[in-house]
């Protein structure tokens, strides 16, 4: 059981690592455009994240699908930069008088975040295959990870939200500002990590 809270925490420590930010940008990009009243499509949303790189972490660390660590370092942040791009068409609601579910009502978002979790959750697998070596069982330490990483990236969302309440409610900001403010730089840092590929730098060589 002592393994089981390693891993555990491991995962945790992993998603909401400061120096191994990506994966909190693409929360960050996903959350934006909603507030804290939206709680619920939220939580359906990072479930659409997470079933996607559910999917791909336990597929990679059980060596059942190969991939190239390269391309997928490159393809995290171009999910990151085209999340926070689709948050620049956001548009304030204008009829106060609608539920804020019906305000802000995107399907496809929820696709998107399932598509993208495939990709990151390659991601992740890199990290635990790492850690794991040459260990027999994987899989109570790869079910442990996994929480973990749920947990952490509960916790991204939470701040997220809380830090929208706080905009909005106490500072008086507008929807649109915060999302674009936000978005805005969420979709910078992205663009900043993909031009210092290494992988595309070979590429455009």
């Amino acid at each position: 059981m002592d393994d089981f809270f390693i891993y555990l925490g491991l995962g945790f420590d992993h998603i909401t690592d400061p120096s191994g930010y990506d994966h909190v940008l693409f929360v960050t990009a996903l959350c934006a455009v909603y507030t804290l009243q939206q709680w619920r499509q939220v939580l359906i949303l990072v479930t659409a994240f997470t079933i996607g790189h559910s999917i791909t972490l336990a597929l990679a660390t059980l060596q059942l699908i190969t991939y190239k660590t390269e391309v997928i370092e490159l393809l995290i942040p171009i999910t990151i930069l085209i999340t926070a791009i689709t948050n620049f068409f956001f548009q304030e609601p204008g009829y106060r008088s609608l539920p804020v579910s019906r305000q802000t009502n995107r399907p496809w978002r929820y696709g998107l975040a399932l598509v993208f979790g495939l990709i990151h959750g390659m991601g992740f697998s890199n990290y635990l295959r790492s850690l794991l070596g040459r260990e027999a069982d994987i899989v109570k330490p790869l079910l442990a990870f996994n929480i973990g990483l749920e947990i952490g990236q509960l916790v991204i969302v939470g701040f997220i939200l809380t830090l929208a309440y706080l905009a909005l409610n106490l500072l008086r900001t507008s929807r649109l500002r915060w999302t674009l403010i936000l978005s805005g730089f969420v979709a910078g840092m992205a663009a900043s990590l993909i031009i210092n590929n290494e992988y595309l730098g070979e590429l455009m060589k």
